[in-house]
């Protein structure tokens, strides 16, 4: 019987991402879920808070302490901070198991990074723990999370709309065919609010301020029963605690530019594919993933823009993750994907 390392030993599977980390473990299902922030003691280095934790810190920081995101655009921005946050998680995950067996570990990454990222994506993995470390393609994963049978000769379209980026692909036959990968989504759309309230109303706020209008008023085109919603912050003239309302409308037109442009680009993607997976994509339709599909109607501006049908997946948050478990019980999935295995 052919030796197969995926069935030996415990298996995690990990989205890695910019705004939040899932950890899956198969017959356990999603086993943590927890933002991709971590709290540091500047002097020292001394990692004091990892997960929610550290993101309740976020904006509300002594001098000495600095909430930050080891992830940006999807790639490690620093080893050794990615490194501590995901041993945190593991240990959350496995408890005492995961320091007595190291854990192989299936964790996605956006495509078009540079051999460089990959590494630095191993390396982080490994030193928080890890015994191998198998590396996947972000759109595959989130397709087979979507419920898409990528084996098949048809062409699928998959959009996943993250916090660091947007990556597009139309896969088939168990490979991605045509992609691109943008350093758009959620957090650029954060911060498109933050600059518009800031230029309209002379008034500051943070990121997850951001984060909870685009949630409760955020839209791609107008919907029934907009409301508004009342804005904490602080005045840019005075410093002084400020409120103001803003309408559904006015986070629309803020969101507009970047949701544009999302959809651009994903023209383009289609504009890069064979004719043949074009019929099939014309036919199958493009389904949605990630946080920056519960934006509402953003089905239906990409539709209406594109003239493909769109679809939502059922579970967009968690697509990535659950589709890295199920590539992990798939060698041919592992082995056509462009990225190597290590450990």
């Amino acid at each position: 019987m052919k030796f197969n390392p995926f069935k030996v030993g415990r298996s995690l599977a990990v989205d890695l991402g910019t705004a939040n980390t899932l950890v899956y473990i198969k017959g356990r299902g999603i086993v943590v879920r927890e933002p991709s922030v971590v709290a540091i003691d500047k002097y020292n280095h001394k990692v004091l808070a990892v997960g929610n934790d550290a993101d309740e810190m976020l904006g509300r920081t002594p001098e000495n302490i600095a909430a930050i995101r080891p992830v940006q655009d999807g790639v490690i921005a620093d080893i050794d901070i990615t490194e501590a946050m995901m041993r945190r998680l593991i240990h959350l995950a496995l408890g005492k198991k995961g320091t007595i067996f190291k854990p192989r570990v299936t964790v996605c990454v956006p495509t078009g990074i540079t051999n460089v990222e990959k590494r630095a994506a191993v390396q982080a993995l490994m030193l928080a723990g890890a015994k191998t470390v198998t590396l996947i393609e972000e759109p595959m994963a989130a397709a087979l999370g979507a419920g898409i049978d990528v084996m098949r000769p048809e062409g699928n379209m998959i959009v996943d709309i993250g916090g660091g980026t947007c990556e597009m692909a139309v896969i088939a036959l168990g490979g991605v065919v045509s992609s691109r990968s943008i350093k758009l989504a959620g957090g650029a759309l954060n911060s498109s609010i933050i600059n518009y309230i800031k230029h309209r109303y002379g008034l500051t706020i943070g990121d997850k301020t951001a984060e909870e209008i685009k949630l409760e008023l955020g839209s791609a085109v107008p919907y029934e029963n907009e409301g508004m919603y009342e804005v904490r912050g602080r005045d840019t003239a005075t410093g002084l605690p400020k409120n103001i309302s803003i309408s559904a409308t006015e986070v629309r037109e803020a969101m507009a530019d970047n949701i544009g442009l999302i959809i651009e680009e994903i023209r383009n993607t289609l504009g890069i594919t064979p004719a043949e997976l074009t019929a099939d994509i014309l036919k199958n339709g493009i389904t949605l993933a990630g946080g920056g599909a519960l934006i509402k109607n953003i089905d239906r501006a990409i539709e209406d823009a594109i003239g493909v049908p769109v679809r939502i997946a059922e579970e967009p948050l968690d697509c990535v993750v659950l589709g890295t478990e199920l590539a992990t019980e798939n060698e041919n999935i592992l082995l056509r994907s462009p990225v190597a295995r290590h450990g």
